[in-house]
């Protein structure tokens, strides 16, 4: 009984010291302008009350880029040069993510597909190519399973669809440990506010295959991010509902619209997976890059520049 309360103590102890260094964490400012393209305005729209943030560069048919989980927009900082050579490009913060809003809701596949769709129509985009990675690749293959008229093609990088949202306990003994824990009720939200700097960095560096893929940079900023107020909040009900995304996928078949499916070979996704998505959407055309994981973008970004080129039938 001793040992119990001893034990009953420390963990009492330990999620006051959590939140006592969460209020004590600085808030980060958003950036008047982008570290690796100065030049690209940062702009900002509202959708359903909540503030985005967003970018677009280039001139030429709309091109638009989804970003990954607990990432935001400078995920594609590598290719987004060399496409706005030839689209006008759009990328965009989901709420809670990024320096978007964080406003309190569900984050379920729904909300962010719907979310999407109406910043679509806000910004008045047409025919575009949806280019999506992780949970990007699968807003995307969402919106053209619903027959958006913004969408003309969609190429989905590593979606994330499959063992009920888990994907990522797939990339690292550290990343099984901590989001098996995020899972825990009391324990997961303790251990997501005790978060440092090393521990976010590796389960980031376990979205890339390539040595360096991953800018410093970057990898700081996202991690700063996370200091947010809500942040936490908004992450943890996205893990909640990280089933939704492969629930989602009783809708591929409804997909009527130019689909090209792009895998890192190391991507966390399994083989039988990516197969059962080629099969399950019409006429869908499945790509694999090799020496490459679940970053693509930040991985392979000349192999990712030309997948999108070929598939959009744009001259390169």
């Amino acid at each position: 009984m001793i040992w119990i309360g001893i034990a009953l103590g420390a963990l009492l102890a330990t999620i006051v010291i959590s939140y006592v260094v969460e209020a004590a964490r600085p808030e980060p400012a958003a950036p008047s302008q982008l570290s690796w393209a100065p030049a690209v305005p940062v702009r900002y729209l509202e959708v359903d009350g909540a503030r985005l943030r967003y970018i677009a560069t280039g001139e030429g048919p709309a091109l638009v880029l989804l970003h990954t989980l607990r990432t935001q927009l400078d995920m594609f900082q590598k290719i987004i040069p060399a496409l706005a050579t030839r689209f006008r490009v759009y990328a965009l913060d989901y709420p809670g993510h990024g320096y978007s809003d964080i406003p309190r809701a569900t984050y379920a596949a729904d909300f962010f597909v719907n979310t999407v769709a109406t910043a679509l129509d806000r910004l008045e985009i047409k025919d575009a190519v949806i280019v999506g990675e992780s949970i990007g690749g699968s807003i995307a293959l969402l919106l053209a399973a619903r027959h958006s008229p913004r969408v003309r093609r969609v190429v989905a990088i590593n979606p994330y669809d499959y063992d009920g949202g888990r994907g990522i306990r797939r990339s690292s003994a550290l990343a099984n440990l901590i989001f098996g824990l995020s899972t825990v009720p009391v324990l997961g939200a303790t251990v997501e506010r005790l978060r440092s700097y090393p521990v976010v960095k590796r389960i980031f560096e376990g979205g890339v295959y390539r040595k360096e893929a991953l800018p410093e940079a970057l990898a700081r900023e996202m991690y700063l991010v996370g200091n947010r107020r809500g942040y936490s909040r908004a992450f943890a009900s996205l893990v909640q509902n990280w089933g939704s995304w492969e629930a989602a996928r009783t809708e591929y078949p409804s997909i009527d619209r130019p689909t090209l499916l792009v895998y890192g070979d190391h991507d966390w996704s399994h083989e039988d997976e990516r197969a059962a998505n080629a099969r399950a959407i019409p006429g869908a055309v499945l790509r694999i890059i090799k020496d490459a994981g679940h970053f693509l973008s930040l991985d392979a970004p000349e192999e990712t520049v030309g997948a999108i080129l070929d598939w959009a039938q744009v001259p390169a």
